[in-house]
């Protein structure tokens, strides 16, 4: 019987570890930091190629594909929100 107790309570331990792993998992992926940083990657990297191929105006241009990553990641969340309800009233 204690063995059986000990062994719950190593299988709780676990859980709750993975539960951190998760929850910070998740807070990473909605992160203002994670959201800016991949933004301006994206505008060095697009301002880059578009120099390095000679684009009139890499910088302005790199703008384009920046904003467009901040935009879709601001519209997401309702987009997900909409989706999660469809498809949860589909599974009932």
């Amino acid at each position: 019987m204690e063995e059986r107790i000990k062994k719950i309570e190593e299988e709780i331990v676990l859980i709750k570890e993975r539960n951190i792993r998760v929850e910070t998992d998740k807070s990473w992926e909605t992160s203002i930091f994670r959201i800016v940083s991949i933004t301006a990657i994206t505008y060095v990297i697009a301002g880059t190629v578009l120099y390095v191929t000679g684009n009139e105006y890499p910088l302005r241009n790199a703008l384009i594909p920046a904003l467009g990553y901040f935009l879709s990641t601001q519209s997401l969340p309702f987009l997900k929100t909409k989706w999660v309800k469809l498809f949860y009233e589909k599974a009932k």
